[in-house]
């Protein structure tokens, strides 16, 4: 793990980031903020990619709390059966919709508390739904984010919540609000775990990564 970098660095990182992509998107497949919650709520160790084949088909015709339930688990099962443990997240989507219709008038909420009592809710998809719908610098800690962290120095910490902390705490405020998907990019494509691709990082004089590889 690296030791934490200097303001001025950390400055110099995101400014090179912001240049190369202002506007970074999350790559989850969505249409509102429903779809958003549950894309993300699908992806909890699986892939991004893989969410989305089996979510375009889906949220064609399903995209709120109400056609869901209508849809039914068995009907959900069978439309997410390609995604990894999806049979107990599509009784955990059948339930917050429940939830959500029960108690929020069918809307998402946008209270990080109320978001993480829907089941299959955690911090981390919270804070997903919050910064990419409601635009809160919320930072969601993913494996990329935590590799990236550590290994450059930019939010080292031992999980992720010292993680989250650290990157509150360290980037600079005015890129708060696109800070982990510059990251989660940065990380999914160039800093990768066995072979991180050094000889195209846009930060690599900054990195004190000592075993990049050429």
């Amino acid at each position: 793990m690296a030791r934490q970098l200097d303001y001025h660095t950390i400055r110099a990182i995101f400014t090179r980031f912001q240049a190369q992509e202002p506007e970074p998107k999350g790559e989850l497949y969505h249409t509102n903020a429903y779809t958003l919650l549950v894309a993300v709520a699908l992806s909890a160790q699986a892939t991004d990619a893989g969410v989305n084949k089996a979510t375009r088909p889906l949220f064609a015709s399903v995209d709120t709390p109400q056609k869901m339930l209508d849809l039914g688990l068995e009907g959900l099962t069978e439309a997410i059966k390609t995604i990894g443990l999806f049979r107990q997240k599509a009784k955990n989507v059948i339930r917050l919709s429940e939830i959500l219709v029960e108690q929020y008038g069918g809307e998402v909420p946008s209270s990080r508390a109320a978001l993480q009592s829907l089941p299959g809710v955690g911090r981390k998809t919270a804070n997903v739904v919050l910064n990419m719908w409601w635009h809160v610098p919320a930072q969601a800690v993913d494996t990329h984010i935590f590799r990236l962290g550590n290994r450059t120095g930019i939010c080292p910490g031992k999980d992720v919540e010292t993680v989250e902390r650290a990157i509150e705490d360290h980037i600079p405020a005015e890129f708060q609000q696109h800070a982990h998907h510059w990251m989660i990019l940065h990380g999914r494509y160039i800093c990768t775990a066995r072979k991180p691709r050094c000889a195209d990082c846009l930060i690599r004089d900054l990195c004190p990564f000592e075993e990049k590889t050429e």
